[in-house]
């Protein structure tokens, strides 16, 4: 997963977006390019949306790149080859340090 606005892995440029913990501008030395098949790109409301939702519906205080992950893993399950397996998704954060954002300004 990464920021729409900032696709380094998918596009090779970076730029300024708000999913904070991912997008980090630069490709990592130690990324094997090799064990991973996809790269979703999040666009900074989809991610900040998500992780919203999911604290009103869940419960479950997430921080923006959980939502960001979430939200790609809401979209690969609405594939029709995806359709009856289950998607297993890390939730990489805490949303504790981001009550404060737009995230849960309307929650």
């Amino acid at each position: 997963v990464e920021p729409a606005s900032s696709p380094v892995l998918t596009e090779g440029r970076s730029g300024p977006h708000k999913i904070q913990g991912i997008g980090a501008g630069f490709v990592p030395t130690v990324l094997d390019t090799s064990v991973y098949d996809e790269i979703i790109t999040v666009e900074n409301d989809d991610a900040f949306k998500m992780g919203g939702e999911i604290a009103k519906s869940e419960g479950i205080l997430v921080g923006i790149s959980s939502g960001a992950a979430v939200w790609a893993a809401i979209e690969v399950a609405k594939r029709p080859e995806n359709i009856g397996k289950t998607i297993v998704v890390l939730i990489p954060d805490t949303g504790e340090r981001y009550l404060s954002t737009p995230m849960f300004s309307n929650s």
